[in-house]
C-alpha cells in the first residue's frame, strides 16, 4: 500500500471515529435520561414493570456506547502503533476495559427489572427488595465511576500521543489532556464518596463532541501521517524522541 492510500485510508477511519464519539454522545446522554428518569423517581421498583421496556432500551443503548468505546482502541491501534506501539497497545486495553466496566454498569441496572416485579408480589413485606434495590444502584454508580477512571487514563494517552505527533492540532490535544485528567480526577473522588454532579466530566465531554466534529470535517494532518515512522519506537510515553518527530515539532 502506497504512502496516499494509507493516507486515504486513515482519513476514512478518522470519520468514522468522529462519526462515533458524536454518536456516542447523543446515545449515552439519551440512555442516561431514561435511566434516570426511572430509577431516579420515588418509588421506582412499584413503577419499574410498567416502564421496564424504556429501562432495557437506556441499558441497550449505554451497551451500544460500550461498544463503541471499545471499536476506538480497535480502529485507533495502528495509526498508533506507528507512533508508539504502547500507546496502542495502552489505549486499545484501556478501552476494553472501559466497555467491559460499562457492560456490569447495565448489568446492575437490568437487574432492577426482576426487582421490581418481585417488589409488586411481595406486598407489605418488601422493605429487604428496596434495601437490594439500593445495592444495585450503589454498584451501578460505583461500575460507571470506575468505567470513567478508565476512560481517563485512555484519553490520556490518546491526546498524548496527538500531541507528540500532531496527528490533530496541539491546541486540541492540550485540550483533551485537560479535560480527561479532569475526568480521571473527579472519577476517583466520586468513588471515593465524593459528589461533583459530573461537573468533571463537562470539559472531556465537550472535546470529545469538537473533535468528533474535527475528524469528520478535517480528518487527521496527512504530513504527520506521512511523517510517522513504519517502524515506531515508544517514545511517546518513555520521552524519547524518534528525529523525524523531533524535527517536524521543532
Amino acid at each position: 500500500m502506497t504512502t496516499n492510500d494509507k493516507v486515504k485510508t486513515y482519513r476514512t477511519t478518522a470519520r468514522i471515529v468522529g462519526a462515533m464519539y458524536l454518536a456516542g454522545f447523543v446515545v449515552g446522554i439519551g440512555g442516561i435520561v431514561l435511566i434516570q428518569s426511572i430509577l431516579g423517581a420515588p418509588d421506582h421498583l412499584a413503577t419499574l414493570p410498567a416502564n421496564s421496556t424504556l429501562l432495557a432500551i437506556g441499558a441497550v443503548l449505554w451497551l451500544m456506547a460500550a461498544a463503541w468505546d471499545a471499536a476506538h482502541g480497535v480502529l485507533m491501534f495502528p495509526i498508533l502503533k506507528r507512533h508508539s506501539e504502547r500507546a496502542a497497545v495502552g489505549y486499545l486495553g484501556f478501552r476494553i476495559m472501559d466497555a467491559l466496566l460499562i457492560a456490569i454498569m447495565v448489568l446492575f441496572i437490568l437487574i432492577q427489572i426482576p426487582l421490581g416485579r418481585e417488589y409488586l408480589k411481595a406486598g407489605p413485606d418488601a422493605s429487604y427488595l428496596e434495601a437490594l434495590s439500593s445495592v444495585f444502584m450503589q454498584a451501578q454508580l460505583d461500575a460507571y465511576n470506575i468505567a470513567m477512571t478508565t476512560l481517563g487514563i485512555s484519553g490520556l494517552i490518546l491526546c498524548y500521543a496527538f500531541y507528540r505527533s500532531g496527528l490533530v492540532p496541539r491546541l486540541l490535544a492540550v485540550w483533551g489532556l485537560v479535560g480527561y485528567a479532569t475526568i480521571l480526577g473527579g472519577s476517583v473522588l466520586e468513588v471515593l464518596g465524593f459528589d461533583l454532579l459530573e461537573i468533571h466530566a463537562i470539559p472531556g465531554g465537550l472535546w470529545e463532541v469538537f473533535i468528533g466534529v474535527w475528524l469528520i470535517v478535517k480528518g487527521f494532518d496527512p504530513s504527520a501521517l506521512a511523517s510517522l515512522p513504519t517502524d515506531p519506537d515508544d517514545g511517546v510515553l518513555t520521552g524519547v524522541d524518534r528525529p523525524a518527530v523531533a524535527t517536524r515539532h521543532g
